[in-house]
């Protein structure tokens, strides 16, 4: 599954965000790539353990929590803290690549199979040229640049790329997470039926019909879900 999430960040989270980046120290992003992504990322990133860096986990992390839909289609277990990416200059491209099945923290405290990517935007569209982050999987090609405070979630398995910036720079953050649904074709499920019960229940309040399909939801979830 491919989702937008928008409007992730509030206004001032995301002008919070923007200041903190515009006063960032980036250092090579090829520091912290696998062995494969390490031959084609060419772009700036931030220290893992880096004040700014905690400073923006938290906003993002704290955005993720409060927010409905991310929780409905992702079903977190574990979220790697986010890292933060610029590209700018000749440092301007990440070619084709998977991101590694397990990550690890900073602090090697923990480790995340990597079930679902985010992107999360800082920089608007309008602001740099190119750089559109291109997903491949059985749902085909997608192009995506987003507007700032938006996400796109995918797959981790699938290939993808960020495409040259020609002009400007562009600024996210990208993470993993490890869901408590493994397979990616039973979190659809689960967000489509749940999507659905929330519009009904708007429609048409709490009926006999719409507390049978959130039993059922809730079932298939205690079926599947490893917590």
């Amino acid at each position: 599954m491919m989702l937008h999430i928008p409007e992730v960040l509030t206004a001032d989270e995301l002008n919070t965000c923007r200041r903190l980046l515009a006063e960032a120290g980036w250092i090579d992003g090829r520091e912290t790539a696998g062995a494969q992504a390490a031959q084609v990322k060419r772009n700036f990133q931030l220290p893992e353990n880096g004040d700014i860096t905690q400073q923006l986990q938290q906003i993002v992390l704290g955005a993720l929590n409060r927010h409905p839909l991310f929780f409905s289609a992702a079903l977190p277990k574990k979220i790697l803290p986010p890292y933060f990416n610029c590209y700018t200059g000749e440092m301007n491209t990440f070619g084709n690549h998977v991101d590694n099945a397990i990550r690890t923290a900073a602090n090697g405290q923990f480790r995340v199979r990597a079930d679902v990517s985010c992107t999360l935007f800082f920089s608007h569209p309008h602001e740099y040229d190119g750089g559109e982050l291109v997903v491949e999987d059985t749902f085909g090609e997608k192009r995506v640049k987003l507007p700032a405070g938006d996400m796109i979630l995918y797959p981790s398995s699938s290939v993808h790329r960020v495409e040259p910036v020609t002009k400007g720079a562009r600024t996210a953050s990208f993470f993993w997470t490890q869901s408590m649904i493994r397979e990616d074709e039973r979190r659809r499920l689960l967000y489509d039926l749940d999507l659905n019960i929330m519009a009904l229940r708007e429609q048409y309040n709490e009926t006999a019909e719409i507390v049978n399909l959130t039993s059922t939801y809730h079932n298939l979830l205690r079926m599947w879900a490893e917590t």
